[in-house]
């Protein structure tokens, strides 16, 4: 390595906080070099906390740093696209929370951006170890013919204040955790949903879908079903159904970072998974190696696996599955 990726964050989330800057700090690639915030104090206050050297009062501030290689941008959905387009007009390329947009209209505007600054979704999950070997392990065929994947992700949040629960800004579970399953679909059957359907139950208050189901048809008797909700007991789980063999993902999403993980594959020979073998998966952190797999593709050491065209992709399925709240079925993607 003969060059470190020098990050600035955007805003001082907690997400960035806990998981993304330390994430940085594990990996081989990169460093945390700045932070801000729309407040002067908040941003020194968290430097001083984060141990990172400079602090700004404004995004904008940040931006202008010529030091600053990366940008990580975890603000609100709204300011996604926003502030990704200032950064690379900026001259610096960009990790952006997911979901990366609104829509996918917003999500387009990203297509545009001059091909030598990188923009990325950050779907830590696909550079896991865990996802790694799980799609190994159906790859290699030990399942048999994948047919079906089921998901659930929920978690409890009904604090009106919260910016999960505020629809005009991106709130609700669909685009706050239901982009994960619909990334698992693809990520493990290696191609696209032709057509999908959702059923959504909005929050009376809010606006927002606090439980949402999913059907999505990948076509050759393939599907994907998933549950998402932000009022539920908190769970996750991933389960991968094939002719031969299923694979379960214990916790798929928010694997403890520098934890074990586990891969339970069951061959159906006995009910009650009397028939699962366990396999660990190394302590990893998954945040890390989604730093290093977009810092090596800064470097120019591998191609840049997920840009804006995947980013867009992900957002006009999610657009398909509330237009199909609209229309009460099956919306087409395949055009």
């Amino acid at each position: 390595m003969t060059k470190q990726i020098r990050w600035g964050i955007l805003s001082t989330a907690k997400i960035g906080r806990q998981k993304v800057i330390p994430g940085i700090r594990r990996s081989l690639t990169g460093m945390v070099s700045a932070i801000a915030s729309r407040s002067p104090e908040t941003a020194a206050k968290a430097a001083a906390e984060l141990g990172i050297d400079k602090a700004f009062g404004s995004y904008e501030e940040l931006l202008a740093d010529p030091d600053i290689d990366a940008i990580y941008n975890p603000l609100p959905n709204h300011m996604h696209v926003p502030l990704t387009l200032q950064a690379v007009a900026a001259g610096k390329h960009v990790l952006c929370e997911k979901p990366i947009a609104l829509n996918a209209d917003e999500a387009r505007q990203l297509l545009a951006l001059p091909k030598g600054r990188l923009v990325a979704e950050g779907f830590m999950v696909r550079h896991h170890p865990q996802w790694l070997r799980a799609r190994e392990i159906v790859r290699s065929g030990a399942l048999g013919d994948l047919r079906v994947i089921q998901g659930f992700f929920s978690y409890f949040n009904a604090d009106a204040g919260n910016i999960r629960n505020k629809a005009d800004i991106g709130g609700g579970a669909l685009l706050d955790i239901g982009c994960y399953p619909m990334v698992a679909g693809r990520y493990f059957f290696e191609d696209e949903p032709v057509r999908v359907m959702s059923l959504i139950d909005r929050d009376p208050e809010f606006g927002t879908d606090r439980l949402s189901s999913a059907l999505m048809d990948f076509g050759k008797g393939r599907r994907l079903e998933f549950t998402v909700s932000t009022q539920l007991v908190p769970y996750q789980r991933v389960n991968l159904l094939g002719t031969k063999g299923r694979l379960e993902i214990v916790v798929p999403f928010n694997a403890e970072q520098q934890g074990e993980t586990i891969l339970r594959v069951d061959s159906g020979a006995s009910l009650g998974d009397a028939s699962v073998v366990e396999e660990v998966i190394a302590a990893s952190d998954q945040y890390a190696e989604l730093v290093d797999s977009f810092g090596r593709a800064i470097l120019g050491q591998e191609p840049h696996s997920y840009g804006p065209e995947d980013a867009v992709q992900n957002m006009r399925i999610l657009d398909a599955l509330f237009a199909s709240e609209a229309t009460g079925g099956w919306v087409n993607l395949s055009s």
